[in-house]
């Protein structure tokens, strides 16, 4: 859909003040006016650093996943490792290669971005990036955060579709990498072959 269809304006930014800083976000208050009614509405937006998120591959074509406690859910979660990219990571294809090694000990030969989404474009500031990790192996001890406890398991490519069939993997995020991983898998399978065992 181009421009000339969508219907609907910008609104006019008319004060910005930052509400408060929580370590993985800060809130900001903007004052915008609607450009359909001229009202004037206060909205918050999280602002966070861009996100990462990796479906790593092994030479068996098995999905390196992981599971940790989500204190939002207050439950365990079935997850791809992932994080946030840390002040200062340019190349994003890096921030994923040592978020999977920090939480999983695993090493890829080959990381490859398949694409990328805003994570809640309603309140929040940030996009999520997605990775293909291929030809991961375990090569270290995981290098957890003080606020870490994740246990890493290996599951077939077809075992991951039914954790997401059966809802036992609910995470929106993980969702859509495995959107992207899905289109890009099916074009690409003479490269994923190279790193077969």
């Amino acid at each position: 859909m181009d421009d000339s269809q969508h219907g609907v304006d910008e609104w006019e930014t008319l004060r910005r003040r930052q509400m408060g800083d929580y370590r993985v976000f800060s809130v900001r208050e903007d004052r915008r006016r609607s450009p359909r009614t001229g009202v004037a509405h206060d909205f918050y937006v999280l602002q966070m650093p861009e996100w990462v998120n990796v479906i790593a591959l092994t030479p068996q074509r098995r999905v390196v996943m992981i599971e940790q406690y989500r204190h939002g859910i207050e439950q365990v979660s079935v997850e791809i490792p992932g994080g946030m990219v840390d002040e200062g990571e340019d190349v994003l294809a890096d921030t994923a290669a040592r978020e999977l090694q920090e939480e999983t000990g695993y090493e890829a030969q080959d990381v490859i971005t398949i694409g990328s989404v805003t994570a809640n474009p309603a309140i929040q500031n940030n996009r999520l990036h997605t990775f293909v990790a291929l030809g991961c192996r375990p090569t270290s001890a995981t290098d957890l955060e003080e606020a870490e406890d994740i246990a890493v398991r290996e599951v077939s490519l077809e075992d991951a579709a039914a954790l997401i069939d059966s809802g036992q993997l609910h995470h929106a995020l993980v969702i859509a990498g495995f959107y992207w991983f899905d289109r890009w898998y099916d074009r690409n399978q003479d490269l994923v072959s190279k790193y077969d065992e």
